[in-house]
């Protein structure tokens, strides 16, 4: 031991090195744990050190051989029940990828050196969204083995800072665009049905995992209501909630329901998952931008800010619980540049009224 790290006891438990920082060192469970009081006060190093004696007895025998592979096995079952499946699939994902890091390691062996050596290796080989991903999934396992599994005693990624994320350009259709990619579809007969889809898309601001699962039941034409469920797995707040028939959504609909005379309740508005393939095709054969499913979204609530309907409005509208914040952060340009296209129109003045 240098003359640095040379402890002087103090008290039970309590040490003291050369620079007057105060430190713990007791034994859990056969195991010496020692840890920086990080004062030099002996009043609050003694109310420290209560404190994490507290913590310490608190462990459990787990912490003994519980590796990072059957943390992150319990963790994913842990939180199963509250995730959408698609959700859950994606944390899997990010555990296998940080797995390698940590793979073999008892949790408790697992400090700084471990998280450094994971964050310099991720840092500089995945984007800045990904890294995140993978920080968020680290901080929440070790929070979970501190404290409902309590085998061990501080969160080693608990500090670990957030990369900044450079703001995605969106990708909105403008209406000609967004014509057009239908024209293209409808008058290829065997993708007709993504026609319909992208357009119901557009004109009711769903989420595809929402739009597939919309069944005829919950259209309710007296109330000009339409119930969003997000069927089996749920919306992504797992909250259902209803939007008016917008005049083009009605009409969509109306001509749905003409032409599946033989429909019943139970069915679904639209027999498929996914048109991404369908549209991909047809913005490649007409020279379009690359839409996805998501761009009809943004397709609605462009039309929506252009109408002037509130942010908070259009949040309710989209599922938002943050009454508009996201939409007035994601879309507050459009407002603004719609507002200066208008302004515009504001020609007259003393001469013109002459």
């Amino acid at each position: 031991m240098s003359d640095d790290q040379t402890l002087t006891k103090v008290a039970e438990c309590l040490y003291r090195n050369k620079h007057g920082t105060y430190f713990a060192l007791l034994k859990v469970r056969g195991k010496q744990i020692r840890r920086s009081l990080k004062t030099d006060d002996s009043a609050l190093a003694r109310r420290r050190l209560a404190e994490f004696r507290t913590k310490a007895h608190g462990l459990t025998g787990d912490a003994r051989t519980m590796t990072f592979n059957q943390l992150a096995k319990r963790w994913l079952a842990f939180i199963k029940p509250d995730l959408r499946p698609s959700s859950h699939r994606r944390l899997s994902g990010i555990v296998e990828t940080v797995k390698p890091f940590f793979a073999g390691l008892p949790v408790r062996s697992i400090g700084q050196p471990q998280i450094e050596k994971w964050k310099i290796k991720r840092g500089g080989a995945v984007s800045a969204r990904s890294f995140n991903y993978e920080r968020e999934v680290l901080r929440r396992l070790f929070e979970y083995a501190r404290g409902n599994l309590r085998i061990i005693l501080d969160n080693p990624a608990l500090d670990i800072k957030k990369r900044k994320v450079g703001k995605a350009e969106l990708v909105i259709p403008t209406k000609e665009q967004f014509r057009k990619l239908v024209e293209t579809l409808r008058a290829e007969p065997r993708v007709k049905i993504a026609a319909d889809f992208v357009e119901f898309l557009g004109y009711s601001g769903l989420r595809l995992t929402e739009a597939t699962q919309v069944r005829w039941r919950d259209v309710n034409f007296d109330s000009e209501l339409l119930l969003v469920t997000g069927g089996e797995q749920g919306t992504k707040n797992h909250e259902v909630r209803t939007i008016p028939l917008f005049p083009p959504l009605r009409r969509l609909l109306e001509r749905l329901a003409e032409s599946q005379p033989k429909r019943t309740d139970s069915h679904r508005l639209f027999p498929l998952d996914s048109a991404k393939t369908a549209i991909g095709t047809a913005c490649k054969k007409v020279g379009l931008p690359h839409f996805g499913h998501h761009a009809m979204r943004h397709f609605f609530c462009s039309n929506a800010i252009e109408a002037g309907c509130d942010f908070k409005v259009i949040a309710g509208w989209l599922g938002h619980k943050d009454g508009g914040v996201l939409v007035a952060q994601t879309y507050g340009h459009l407002r603004n540049e719609h507002s200066t296209a208008m302004a515009k129109r504001m020609t007259f003045d003393v001469l013109s009224l002459a």
